[in-house]
């Protein structure tokens, strides 16, 4: 059995990658988490407008590409990787949402609009939400029911994560209408968030794998680079490892969510627990391996510590993933 990408999917990573290494470096990620939205509306359109990243899994009926959540989570690695703030897992959460338990006069009016690009987020519970300040549809799992809000004001949040984007939602003066079944898209949307925060992690880890990897070819430190030396090596090994188990089982995951797979479940639960795990260790090890240099606001380490720890806090823990796990 070849478990790897196929050619479309390794086409669609290498499009979204080339894409974020020009409009997403180090300073436009800075610039667009400090900004007023929290995010680079021009890199958000070009990558739905050019690549399509919202539209991926909607149907085609509904101006889709009729791909899958897999195809998503390939996406979504990509921008973990790059840490590029946007709100591709707000809209994500809103369409499957919308795709579970939404009725069919509510998917043909919003998941075309979310495909085009619109921002999307989804309310469940009273917690902060991903996006909501600047969202163009809003939608909440009310107990039994999956509602449309309008009319709620949002207040920026500050985070930990500057790139992720959460809001408090004031729903007193809203209105809300009935647009679905809220048990099914609670359901479907409880491991798609897992799943997705997974795929995240990966890309987060494989970027601090390569940021040591290259240092260690650039510092030199007793008249060698630092890489040569075999305590090192050794400790780069073992992120590369992590690194790789992590990402088999994000995929797992993500094509056992694509499919309906019976173990859907085990496999998310499973890779989000580890995927955070890794990224947060990885994150650790970049810093460490660095020295001096990745405890400095200049320096990119500590976009990659914030982010990995601030992804375990928005669909649970590694510890909480596992409790999950009937086993």
């Amino acid at each position: 059995m070849e478990f790897a990408l196929s050619e479309e999917q390794t086409e669609l990573a290498t499009t979204v990658r080339a894409v974020l290494a020009k409009q997403a470096d180090s300073a436009a990620v800075r610039a667009a988490s400090s900004s007023e939205t929290g995010y680079d509306a021009a890199l958000w359109s070009t990558l739905c407008e050019q690549v399509g990243v919202a539209a991926l899994a909607i149907p085609e009926e509904h101006d889709g590409f009729g791909a899958t959540f897999f195809e998503t989570a390939v996406v979504l690695e990509e921008l973990g990787r790059a840490l590029a703030p946007a709100p591709l897992l707000a809209s994500v959460l809103a369409a499957e949402a919308l795709m579970a338990g939404g009725t069919d006069d509510a998917k043909a009016r919003l998941l075309p609009r979310i495909a085009a690009g619109e921002v999307a987020t989804l309310v469940d519970g009273d917690g902060p939400v991903l996006d909501a300040d600047h969202a163009a549809i809003v939608i909440a799992i009310d107990g039994d029911s999956l509602v449309e809000v309008t009319g709620a004001s949002a207040t920026w949040t500050e985070s930990m994560d500057q790139t992720i984007r959460l809001a408090v939602l004031d729903r007193t003066s809203a209105s809300t209408t009935v647009i679905g079944d809220g048990a099914a898209a609670r359901a479907r949307v409880a491991l798609v968030g897992p799943a997705a925060v997974a795929a995240l992690a990966v890309g987060l880890s494989a970027r601090a794998l390569q940021m040591t990897v290259d240092y260690s070819k650039e510092r030199v430190q007793f008249g060698r680079p630092i890489g040569s030396f075999q305590a090192l090596k050794h400790r780069m090994a073992d992120m590369l490892a992590q690194l790789e188990i992590g990402r088999s089982a994000s995929w797992a995951a993500s094509y056992a969510l694509a499919t309906d797979g019976a173990d859907a479940e085990q496999l998310v639960r499973t890779a989000s627990s580890y995927c955070l795990e890794a990224a947060a260790h990885l994150a650790g090890e970049c810093i460490q391996l660095h020295g001096g240099i990745a405890i400095t606001w200049e320096h990119d380490a500590h976009l990659l510590f914030k982010r990995a720890h601030a992804l375990g806090r928005l669909f649970g823990a590694p510890h909480q993933q596992r409790a999950l796990l009937d086993l």
